[in-house]
């Protein structure tokens, strides 16, 4: 285990390299024996100081829970990340593309939360139960830790590489479609470059949100109600780059359109 000053050292290095739309070496090499509870501990530092300035706290993000994105970065399990108010984007917004680092695209499904949702037996139906509406989303990924040999560990403390979310498309309540069928296409430029099906999220998208709150009840939180959860990736990160607009088509779902400056 890592002790605080050096938990904090780390929160230091990651806020800066944010700051400077930069990239630091590699926790786990200059950290021999870093754990992934060390790195949710770096997490939590970097929320506590966004909280203390101001930032809102409107949900979290879920990450590495298909196995497309699995094998995108050789990590096995999932992980998680918080989002503040500030990185919530509407639909059709123009995207300051330098304001990130290694930045890619993921199209997701939202959770909403009606009702509060925690415990350590939380299961899919409880998710199904607890959930106002689904709704489209991008993720967009901003590493700031160099992406070659990242592990676990520097994804989580890098609040699992979230730089933004993009909602959009049309809210559906939970039974009103099978979720595990909704499926989108990925374009960049008015290219198709990928395509997916959100069952490629742990057979379920809910399943993750209820991977999430069970893991959360770990570490001593749960989701509250209002919250907004990004359920997991069911395309490959997309490289975007300066100038580039995306579009997300979920069929009878709707679409969502970005463009980076």
């Amino acid at each position: 285990m890592l002790s605080d000053d050096r938990i904090r050292e780390i929160a230091d290095e990651l806020a800066r390299a944010e700051r400077e739309r930069t990239t630091v070496p590699l926790l786990t090499a200059r950290n021999p024996g870093m754990t992934v509870e060390d790195s949710y501990a770096v997490q939590n530092e970097w929320r506590r100081r966004g909280e203390a300035e101001g930032r809102r706290l409107v949900g979290r993000k879920i990450g590495l829970t298909s196995k497309v994105m699995q094998q995108a970065t050789g990590i096995t399990e999932p992980d998680y990340g918080a989002i503040f108010a500030d990185q919530v984007y509407e639909n059709g917004s123009a995207i300051e593309h330098g304001r990130y680092s290694n930045v890619r695209i993921e199209v997701e499904l939202a959770f909403v939360l009606r009702e509060e949702l925690g415990g350590p037996d939380v299961t899919l139906f409880d998710v199904l139960r607890a959930t106002e509406y689904v709704v489209p989303a991008l993720e967009v990924l901003s590493s700031r830790i160099e992406m070659q040999g990242r592990t676990i560990v520097d994804t989580i403390s890098d609040n699992a590489a979230l730089g933004a979310m993009v909602l959009g498309g049309r809210p559906v309540a939970p039974d009103a479609v099978d979720l595990r069928w909704v499926s989108a296409l990925l374009y960049r430029n008015e290219v198709v470059e990928d395509s997916g099906v959100a069952a490629a999220v742990l057979n379920h998208p809910a399943s993750g949100v209820a991977w999430l709150a069970r893991k959360l009840a770990e570490h001593g939180d749960s989701l509250g109600a209002g919250e907004v959860v990004l359920a997991g990736s069911f395309t490959r990160p997309l490289w975007v780059e300066r100038g580039d607009t995306i579009h997300a088509d979920y069929g009878t779902l709707g679409a969502i359109t970005c463009r980076f400056e």
